[in-house]
């Protein structure tokens, strides 16, 4: 299958090694990836922010940019949201978030990854509530060798991040941000990945700041981590 990286200008502009490894997993699993690089802002951004025609804007843009694509993969399910819930239906299927791509369009669960660290997941609010992912992410984690998985805390509450949400009710963020570093830290664990770099951004700033020693690593770098070629 031939299919199309939505980057997301997040991944794009702060955390390449993310769309790197969202190419190097598709790749090994027999399927060519194209990059269009048209491809802008969803807007995301804008649209939450109260600048909804110009948020529209770009998100209906993207209609014409993927025009005839077979698939559109993204390591970011609130883009994805973003798309799908303000484009046109005949985009909307067929724009996935990575992990619903490879559990419910192709109906991979094991992707031949091997990530020798112990990892807790963030489900992130708009892979849970919007695309309600489900558990894809986690049966992709459970299948991957060598890993050491351990259970979450109140995984299902809000980190803090929202975009511009942390940037306007601040003290609301960073407490709820705390929370979620604090479960994090209960689990011992040597990596917290999520499928939103965003997310992984505003919490992997909250552990360095107290030095905690995790790491924060998005999805697409675990299931693309093998034994021949482990994370970088």
């Amino acid at each position: 299958m031939q299919v199309s990286l939505f980057i997301t200008c997040l991944a794009d502009t702060l955390f390449p090694e993310t769309g790197r490894a969202l190419v190097r997993l598709l790749e090994r699993l027999g399927h060519e990836v194209e990059f269009r690089p048209e491809q802008t802002c969803c807007g995301q951004m804008h649209f939450n922010t109260g600048y909804r025609d110009e948020g529209l804007a770009l998100a209906r843009r993207l209609e014409r940019v993927f025009d005839g694509a077979e698939a559109v993969v993204s390591p970011s399910a609130s883009c994805v949201g973003m798309v799908r819930e303000n484009c046109s239906p005949e985009l909307g299927s067929r724009v996935f978030e990575l992990s619903e791509f490879l559990v419910t369009r192709l109906g991979v669960d094991d992707v031949g990854a091997y990530y020798p660290h112990r990892v807790t997941y963030h489900p992130t609010c708009h892979s849970l509530r919007v695309l309600r992912v489900g558990d894809a992410p986690l049966r992709l984690l459970r299948a991957v060798r060598g890993i050491d998985l351990a259970e979450l805390e109140q995984a299902a509450e809000c980190c803090g991040f929202g975009g511009t949400f942390a940037l306007k009710n601040a003290d609301v963020s960073s407490a709820m941000l705390a929370d979620k570093i604090g479960h994090v830290l209960e689990t011992r664990a040597e990596v917290c990945a999520a499928a939103d770099t965003s997310c992984l951004m505003h919490i992997g700033g909250g552990l360095a700041r107290q030095r905690a020693g995790v790491r924060t690593v998005h999805l697409a770098e675990i299931l693309a981590s093998t034994e021949e070629e482990p994370l970088r």
